[in-house]
């Protein structure tokens, strides 16, 4: 017999909250309609993102539909959870904007074909509420004493700015989603990170109260790191899965840099690694764990931005970091400052480094799409290198997919 799903995300290390366990374990033995919430606060998913998704992707493999569902309604109002300040208020358009690119990024993770998977903005029904209706409707479904003793609401309420009546309303609304998907697809899940459990307990509850029907609530673990602090926080901001905002060679990196102590965690949560080999790799020690941070890199960059990025970018880590790779050490040259400051522009470099043979040909490659700084594809023939862009270990300059040469600092 299959293993069960929860079992599964249990072992993985997925699962922090649920409700009425024992019922949930014989729901999902059939399958389950289940949906997961999705801000559009920026044009791009993030790492915190990731974990969701992943475990749609799980619940998908054992048979079961996601739904997708884009905050382009909750958005205009904004989740106070772990805010200590009210949300900056979004325009329609930009709301729209992000949603349709996060769309397009889900496609990648879930299987939408025939009907497998959903996405819905519940945009479609919360823009056009009528405010009396609505509050005569689900206000009066809730306790004003129950609500102010969720963490979301205490927590704001002890700041200094205090918590908006706009803000207050966020629980009403996204449980209302919930009663909204459980009449639209028979939805009877929600999935959600453990910060939303207030919030999702809120919906479970309208659908089994208005509907009289079974309806769960299941969170999960925040992406921290062993000592609790946030992962997924860069030197250039959020680890954004975009490979416009984060290069696929930058998000490989992160991964290959983690904690020794976060690399079981990683390994069971950001990719499909049987347990067995995410347990033989996590028992390593020493230097050897190097290579357990190479296998995560690796397979959370292909789920991420596809196989030919992530060997592209595993090549040119081992090229910069190892100092060796694609067939011998990597050739290196050191550029004062001063120099840098006068003449940084990459046709220069490429011609310093004898990737080019000269400027005129140093353009040539950059137009014909050929050119690399740390993995980053050069598009403009005026790039500039700049002291900030140099981190320890030097940049990296690429020509076509296998002449490598680092430039370092002095």
């Amino acid at each position: 017999m299959a293993e069960h799903i929860l079992d599964i995300l249990k072992e993985r290390g997925f699962l922090a909250q649920m409700t009425f366990e024992e019922e949930l374990y014989q729901q999902l033995k059939e399958p389950t309609t289940f949906y997961v919430g999705f801000d559009p606060t920026a044009d791009s998913l993030h790492i915190g993102h990731y974990i969701p998704i992943m475990a749609m992707a799980h619940m998908q493999r054992a048979g079961h539909r996601p739904i997708a569902l884009m905050g382009g309604g909750t958005a205009m109002i904004g989740d106070p959870s772990g805010k200590t300040d009210m949300r900056k208020m979004m325009t329609v358009e930009t709301i729209d904007n992000n949603v349709a690119h996060i769309k397009q990024q889900m496609a990648r993770f879930l299987d939408f074909s025939e009907g497998k998977a959903i996405i819905a903005n519940n945009g479609d029904w919360l823009r056009h509420l009528n405010f009396i209706d609505f509050m005569r409707e689900i206000g009066s479904m809730f306790s004003v004493n129950k609500m102010l003793t969720a963490e979301c609401y205490k927590a704001r309420m002890a700041t200094d700015n205090g918590l908006s009546f706009l803000e207050f309303t966020y629980m009403l609304m996204q449980s209302y989603d919930f009663l909204e998907l459980f009449k639209r697809y028979g939805c009877r899940l929600q999935m959600g990170g453990n910060d939303q459990w207030s919030n999702m307990l809120g919906g479970a509850d309208l659908v089994r109260r208005k509907e009289s029907e079974k309806a769960f609530a299941c969170t999960f673990q925040l992406l921290l790191t062993h000592d609790g602090r946030k992962m997924g926080k860069t030197e250039k901001g959020a680890l954004w899965l975009d490979p416009n905002k984060t290069s696929p060679f930058d998000f490989y990196q992160y991964w290959r840099n983690v904690d020794d102590k976060d690399v079981g965690k990683c390994l069971g949560l950001l990719t499909f690694l049987p347990m067995d080999e995410v347990r033989r790799l996590s028992a390593l020690r020493d230097s050897e764990i190097n290579e357990a941070k190479k296998v995560l890199a690796y397979e959370v960059t292909k789920l991420v931005h596809g196989e030919e990025e992530a060997k592209k970018a595993q090549e040119a880590a081992s090229a910069l970091f190892g100092g060796a790779g694609l067939g011998g050490s990597i050739p290196t040259t050191e550029i004062s400052r001063e120099a840098l400051a006068q003449d940084g522009r990459v046709t220069s470099m490429l011609a310093l480094t004898k990737l080019a043979p000269s400027n005129s040909a140093a353009r040539r490659l950059i137009e014909g799409g050929g050119v690399c700084v740390n993995d980053e594809k050069v598009t403009d023939v005026h790039a500039v290198l700049t002291e900030d862009m140099f981190g320890e270990d030097g940049v990296m300059l690429r020509s076509g997919k296998k002449k490598f040469h680092r430039l370092l600092l002095r």
